[in-house]
């Protein structure tokens, strides 16, 4: 297998090339106004230009992208103030999901909620930034679901996807891992205890520090204490 291709988990060749180029235009590896061209992204993933097209589309829809009739994609500027008013949104429907867990979860997805959290310690303390990326979302998700609200289940998927480049950004400071977990935690230890108002306000404050912390990436300014940026090619 190339080394293109190993790095890939699960999904389609179209997630793991949006998550590869929307990764580089939040770090700000690839800059404001950078033309993206589908030859050649075709070319580096060694697929056709349709699902290249399919990838570019889906970064026009998180704003990362610019596509221009008849003049190609480019990549799109991203302003403070527009990331702060997403991450404003998310933030609110984060604080709806964690109340409404602590109110309507299930015993057995209490259990399974808390298990999950306690294991991911493991991640913090090896350093696993990846491994720990992947829980993250799956804890995430599970409040989603542990909401038990449809509605408001798929407005927080849709925010949050437009918002998955820059909250995978904020694992690149150093102390970050740790720091997510503790906010966890505090979440997690108010839904098992069935309150409510402790644990949305929890998962607001969690969503808000990430603001912060992955805002620092959007003027595409390196911080000093941020790890290497990913090859282009990973998943």
């Amino acid at each position: 297998m190339s080394g293109k291709r190993s790095l890939i988990r699960s999904g389609t060749t179209v997630d793991q090339m949006v998550r590869a180029i929307g990764d580089r235009i939040v770090t700000g590896v690839l800059r404001p106004g950078e033309k993206l061209d589908e030859v050649s992204l075709a070319i580096r993933f060694e697929v056709s230009r349709t699902p290249v097209r399919e990838a570019l589309g889906q970064l026009s829809a998180m704003g990362l992208v610019e596509r221009r009739p008849n003049r190609g994609a480019i990549v799109a500027v991203v302003t403070q103030e527009h990331l702060a008013s997403m991450f404003e949104s998310m933030a609110e429907l984060e604080g709806i999901c964690a109340r409404f867990c602590a109110e309507r979860m299930t015993g057995g997805e209490r259990r399974a909620l808390e298990v999950e959290h306690q294991a991911s310690a493991r991640l913090v303390r090896l350093g696993a930034q990846e491994d720990y990326e992947y829980f993250n979302t799956e804890f995430h998700s599970r409040l989603y679901r542990g909401a038990h609200s449809t509605h408001i289940y798929e407005l927080t998927v849709m925010t949050r996807s437009r918002l998955a480049p820059f909250r995978r950004a904020q694992f690149r400071l150093s102390g970050r891992l740790a720091k997510s977990w503790q906010e966890h935690d505090a979440i997690v230890t108010a839904i098992l205890r069935g309150d409510g108002a402790t644990a949305g306000a929890a998962a607001k404050d969690h969503v808000s520090i990430v603001s912060e912390a992955s805002a620092v990436f959007a003027l595409g300014e390196q911080p000093k204490d941020a790890s290497p940026a990913m090859p282009f090619t990973a998943s």
